[in-house]
């Protein structure tokens, strides 16, 4: 069974250079989340996760919501593996997959093929799993000859048509998601949120940020609405969501 467990999982990043007043003072004013802290020695840093608590299980459809700046990219970075945290425990049992900043790692000067290796070390794919699927990314990328060309010479909409068809040629038992994804053209947006449909319905977990009320009523069974670093609210997707829309009402 897949899960993922947070216990007072925390995260702090040091600001270097900054132990002066005014700089700490100017943190404050353009922070949007986490909590600017000092330490003993002076230094100024940013608490971008704080006392993260929560247990997701196989079955589970998790909507994150928060304003911006709330610690929902954080949360997601430390699920990728991206961030460590600095303190507390997090434990995860189940091959991760990830649609969060598909153009990371594109290199422009390399082709289309090159790439498709590039993208999938990034994601944690052996060279011979890409091998074994290859010409089957290349045939949903609808890329034809351009494949072998230098990804300098693709439009936006064919970069992301590549890195889309690497980033969800393999099923994961967890999903991660940055907001809903629209990809491409309207006749490659079709088959962009089938094969995604699909993607979803095969995973043992998804944890989705969204900003949207119907996704999270219509996808997610739970979510967490994240506030400043923490964790406001924990619970059924209905209630939370009511419960953050509602607060923006006052």
């Amino acid at each position: 069974m897949a899960y993922i467990e947070f216990e007072n999982v925390g995260i702090d990043f040091p600001i270097y250079n900054s132990s002066s007043r005014s700089l700490k003072k100017g943190l404050m004013q353009i922070a949007t989340g986490g909590k600017i802290d000092s330490r003993a020695d002076g230094k100024v840093t940013v608490k971008a996760l704080e006392d993260v608590s929560f247990r997701i299980v196989s079955g589970d459809r998790v909507g994150l919501i928060g304003h911006n700046g709330a610690g929902k990219t954080t949360l997601l970075r430390m699920l990728s593996g991206v961030y460590h945290p600095t303190h507390g425990r997090i434990e995860i049992k189940g091959s991760i997959g990830s649609l969060i900043a598909l153009s990371l790692g594109i290199d422009p000067e390399f082709s289309g093929r090159e790439n498709i290796f590039i993208r999938g070390a990034l994601l944690g794919i052996s060279k011979k799993e890409i091998k074994s699927k290859l010409e089957e990314i290349i045939e949903f990328s609808e890329l034809g000859e351009f494949i072998d060309m230098p990804v300098r010479t693709y439009s936006s909409g064919m970069q992301l048509r590549l890195a889309f068809s690497v980033s969800t040629i393999f099923k994961p038992d967890i999903l991660l998601m940055d907001e809903w994804l629209s990809v491409g053209d309207e006749s490659f947006k079709h088959k962009a949120e089938a094969r995604m449909n699909s993607l979803i319905e095969s995973t043992k977990i998804l944890v989705i940020a969204s900003h949207s009320k119907d996704l999270l009523e219509n996808i997610c069974n739970k979510a967490i609405w994240m506030e400043h670093g923490r964790v406001r609210m924990f619970g059924s997707s209905a209630e939370v969501a009511n419960s953050y829309f509602e607060n923006f009402k006052h």
